[in-house]
């Protein structure tokens, strides 16, 4: 392996041959009410507040503005013709309406990135430094407390709602990062694929969760009520985390020795020894990490598009009222979550059971979760008011994206455990940026995908890079 750490198939088979022979040694730990999918389903929950807190203004944005206020339940400033729905209830929509352009919507909307761009880098190496659970913990509970916030901030005028989204994205900025962190000590290699796209799926059904119930709680109550409803759901995640969550495997105190042994065995030959030394120079210089970079960045053109825009293009172009809209934007983001999970338990089949190499799963589930959503978003921008075309190339779209969860969303662990929160933090600083301008050029989603999906299957990598490892580690803390 050369310094850029270049691999053979031979290299991963001996390396999957190895992993095999250590868990022979100490015998593989069942899932059921194991510890690792405790965290994995508990992380998912956190995941599941960080996507609701964040998509839940694009449902009550519709509600929050004079041009789109309609006490009927029905669209009529659309460009496809409304349609039919049941009467809103007239009782208890007191909220306050605002006056806000589409220039001022669009600014309050995109906030929340400017905030969520700031902490990627520094979220990675403070978990890497001083662990992750609090780091994870602390930063969806400020996101939660700003939330809770953000009726009087929206009161007091859009510069303040702008401040409080852009304090919300910083909170939520450290979320990956840490978590990313959280698995480098307890995923075994073997099981990154299935325990990750459990984790991240929480995301998905946050959205999908989310977004009709955020239309409802606008249909039968008013818009000020969605914060209140998913802080309170945050508020109780915060407390299950702080009490059942613990940085690693040898510090967790209701483990069994028999998972403890299976996972940092697994890990022992994995994970740096270094203590506090980073090699920010080896990472920097690391082609696969920018392999990585550039297909994260690309394939969050299509994600942040469909994410911000999704309730807008529902209301403002198709005619769906506010009940509607929920339902429908929640759509896509079902089947991104079940393909995400289903593709997960076929990755890791494919590498364990059928001996297939690391990186050309990674490489190909990547190419899927990419070209497929560019090709189905540009061709729902062609549809015209086919509002059922429109949305099942919607639906089709954010589904294979969720493939590329077992892809190179995954790979920061395959060549860096012990520093794949930085990592992550580092490509994703880079993948925010879509957020705060993909939208204005959604038509570019096709190209932004196509060739960096083509750099990434030529430099992309899935063996742990020889910067990222020592022979001597301990998993004491």
């Amino acid at each position: 392996m050369d310094q850029y750490g270049t691999d053979t198939e031979a290299d991963e088979q001996e390396r999957l041959l190895l992993h095999r022979e250590a868990e022979d040694k100490v015998q593989r730990a069942p899932a059921c009410c194991s510890a690792r999918y405790g965290l994995a389903f508990l992380s998912s929950y956190g995941f599941f507040v960080a996507y609701a807190l964040r998509v839940n203004l694009s449902v009550a944005m519709v509600d929050m503005v004079n041009s789109t206020h309609d006490t009927s339940g029905n669209h009529s400033s659309s460009v496809c013709s409304g349609h039919s729905s049941p009467v809103r209830p007239k009782h208890n929509h007191t909220a306050s309406v605002y006056n806000w352009d589409s220039e001022t919507q669009g600014w309050i909307l995109g906030s929340f990135f400017y905030g969520y761009i700031l902490t990627q880098v520094p979220g990675g190496y403070l978990a890497s430094r001083f662990g992750a659970k609090w780091l994870m913990g602390l930063g969806i509970l400020g996101t939660v407390i700003f939330t809770l916030l953000t009726p009087i901030a929206a009161d007091l005028g859009a510069g303040y709602l702008i401040a409080v989204r852009v304090l919300e994205g910083i909170g939520e900025g450290v979320t990956f990062p840490a978590m990313y962190a959280m698995w480098a000590a307890w995923a075994p290699p073997m099981e990154r694929s299935r325990l990750l796209t459990i984790s991240y799926t929480g995301a998905q059904l946050g959205t999908v969760i989310a977004l009709p119930l955020s239309g409802e709680i606008c249909f039968y109550l008013d818009w000020t009520y969605i914060f209140y409803v998913f802080g309170a759901v945050g508020l109780l995640w915060f407390v299950l985390w702080a009490l059942l969550v613990f940085n690693s495997p040898n510090t967790h105190p209701r483990i069994s020795e028999r998972e403890r042994l299976y996972i940092t065995t697994s890990l022992k030959n994995e994970l740096s020894s270094s203590g506090g030394h980073i090699p920010w120079g080896s990472i920097v210089t690391s082609r696969p990490l920018w392999a990585i970079v550039i297909a994260h960045f690309s394939y969050n053109w299509t994600f942040y598009t469909l994410l911000t825009l999704l309730p807008t293009y529902m209301s403002d172009i198709l005619g769906f009222s506010i009940q509607q809209n929920g339902m429908l934007s929640a759509l896509p983001y079902i089947g991104c979550g079940l393909l995400a999970v289903m593709g997960g338990q076929v990755a890791d089949y494919l590498r364990e059971s059928c001996m297939y190499p690391t990186v050309a799963v990674r490489k190909a589930f990547s190419i899927a979760g990419m070209i497929g959503p560019a090709v189905f978003l540009v061709a729902a921008g062609y549809t015209g008011c086919n509002y059922i075309l429109a949305v099942t190339f919607l639906t089709v779209s954010s589904s294979l994206g969720g493939l590329s969860a077992s892809g190179f969303n995954i790979n920061h662990l395959d060549i860096a455990p012990s520093y794949a929160g930085i990592l992550l933090g580092i490509t994703n600083t880079f993948a925010t940026i879509p957020g705060m301008v993909g939208p204005v050029i959604a038509r570019l989603n096709f190209f932004f995908l196509l060739l960096p999906s083509t750099f990434y299957t030529l430099f992309g990598k899935g063996t742990v890079q020889p910067w990222a490892v020592s022979s001597s580690y301990s998993h004491g803390d």
